[in-house]
């Protein structure tokens, strides 16, 4: 693939940023992401190569990686990051788009009533707030 303004630019790209709330293009790859995460020695990517393919535009490269599945959400990485980018919410971003294809939406009206009257209501949150 050759690297151009449209690729750098894409729409996955523009995608994943509206979802996690992160602009990729700070991340100068320092590496101290990769340096404090704890789960590394089980990853295919390290942490920052994932970033640095999505700054490329290889949305679909680093959303194969084993690495966003693994990715703990303990925040090492956002607390190190000297550009502020909040490195789980950027992994979380590619799940999401990974267990949503074709943008399908989760009605909550069409749950059943027992399960709305029953469960609590984190769990519906939590359950639901990928699907909307």
């Amino acid at each position: 693939m050759r690297l151009t303004r449209d690729v750098v630019s894409g729409e996955n790209r523009r995608k994943l940023r509206d979802i996690s709330g992160e602009e990729v293009a700070s991340c100068y790859q320092c590496g101290k992401c990769s340096a404090g995460c704890a789960m590394t020695g089980m990853m295919d990517l390290l942490p920052h190569q994932v970033i640095r393919l999505v700054q490329l535009g290889h949305i679909e490269e680093a959303a194969a990686s084993r690495t966003i599945w693994l990715c703990a959400s303990c925040l090492a990485c956002s607390a190190r990051c000297p550009r502020g980018v909040s490195l789980p919410n950027v992994m979380e971003s590619l799940r999401v788009t990974l267990l949503r294809p074709g943008e399908r939406h989760l009605d909550p009206a069409g749950l059943p009533a027992e399960v709305l009257e029953n469960a609590p209501e984190q769990a519906l949150v939590a359950g639901l707030r990928k699907y909307t």
